[in-house]
């Protein structure tokens, strides 16, 4: 039985990670347990560890570090300082809406902190029932089945497991699409419309695909109801795939290529959306919005303009908060107006504990 006579439940966000600070040290202990998930690089051990300790941990945290140290904000890395607002925005959003003692979290699955943590923090609190939301609109086996893996790896040895729901997908939701669309078509209100709109993406390598993870379809699904909602010409919106890491093929078009190749044939004006980043982080606020403009300009391009993510708008909190009424609306706990479990079957629970801690003893 759970040590806390209330029960209550809670929303948990999950997002990436970033590291403690923008130092090499920092990274070279971020990115040890980043790239160990077999999700994310799903080569054997013995091939990829050499690799990893022996190459990438040795090169790349002074790299990383150097990019980190750009956009690194006062209070901390970007995507963990707006994660933190989309968690506060969310749980006052859902008190406003009446629905009173929900405890609103967030994660992240590599660095803190640490989904571990943030479940054992919830259960002291009586926590028994937890709506997890990965914070990746499009499903994929690297990012939302290994935020799976993660809780499950932090309930191993519990011996009361929570009530759990996870968020599968919502790539397709409509409240998600008019929040992009909006975007959009608030930056051509203020600034014109572009020559052509870029909708980057993370990579991911192709034969993910090919094994059977659906991100390519549902990345392909998003652009497209994207596109039907704007009043934007079809044949001026590309899909691309940024983020590639090591030699083999990842998802195609590259970003990098598509923006170096567009100014040869008379593309001097561009909008770049990363509609599968739902915070600003290092793949949006450096490779695309510094990185790929420097590219795209060099290349012969005039103006290169990236919009930012949803963040902590209010159009990406009003798409939590449904996304969480969709999810949990049989739990009556999260009913408007229900409270945290009191009363008289607390006290009968908190009796119960008493009692299995003295026969304990």
């Amino acid at each position: 039985m759970p040590r806390h006579p209330v029960r209550r439940s809670a929303v948990l966000l999950v997002n990436l990670g970033s590291p403690a600070e923008p130092t090499a040290r920092a990274l070279r202990i971020y990115l040890a347990e980043f790239l160990s998930d077999p999700r994310v690089i799903d080569l054997p051990r013995w091939q990829w560890w050499p690799i990893l300790h022996g190459i990438v941990l040795r090169r790349r945290p002074r790299r990383s570090a150097a990019l980190y140290r750009k956009i690194w904000l006062a209070e901390g890395a970007p995507l963990l300082v707006i994660t933190r607002r989309q968690r506060d925005a969310l749980a006052a959003t859902l008190s406003r809406q009446g629905h009173e003692g929900i405890v609103v979290d967030y994660a992240m699955r590599y660095g803190k902190p640490s989904i571990a943590g943030r479940l054992h923090a919830l259960k002291a609190k009586g926590v028994d029932q937890i709506l997890v939301i990965p914070m990746y609109p499009q499903y994929a086996d690297s990012t939302t089945a290994s935020v799976f893996d993660g809780v499950s790896q932090a309930l191993a040895r519990e011996r009361y497991l929570p009530e759990l729901r996870f968020v599968h997908h919502w790539h397709d939701d409509p409240h998600y699409i008019a929040a992009l669309a909006a975007s959009f078509t608030r930056y051509c209100a203020e600034q014109g419309s572009p020559e052509r709109l870029l909708l980057s993406f993370h990579g991911v390598p192709r034969r993910y695909l090919v094994a059977g993870d659906p991100y390519f379809c549902f990345c392909h699904q998003t652009a497209r109801l994207l596109t039907e909602a704007l009043a934007f010409p079809p044949e001026r919106i590309h899909l691309v795939f940024q983020s590639r890491f090591g030699r083999e093929e990842w998802l195609r078009p590259y970003a990098d290529e598509t923006l170096a190749c567009l100014p040869a044939k008379g593309v001097k004006r561009v909008a770049v959306m990363c509609p599968g980043f739902v915070a600003d982080c290092l793949e949006t606020l450096e490779e695309m919005a510094i990185a790929n403009r420097a590219l795209f300009l060099e290349q012969g391009g005039e103006r290169y303009d990236y919009l930012p993510a949803l963040n902590d708008s209010p159009a990406l909190v009003e798409l939590l908060y449904h996304l969480v009424c969709r999810h949990t609306r049989d739990w009556p706990r999260f009913a408007r107006g229900a409270t945290p479990d009191t009363g008289a079957a607390a006290d009968r629970r908190a009796r119960a504990w008493q009692s299995r801690q003295r026969i304990a003893r």
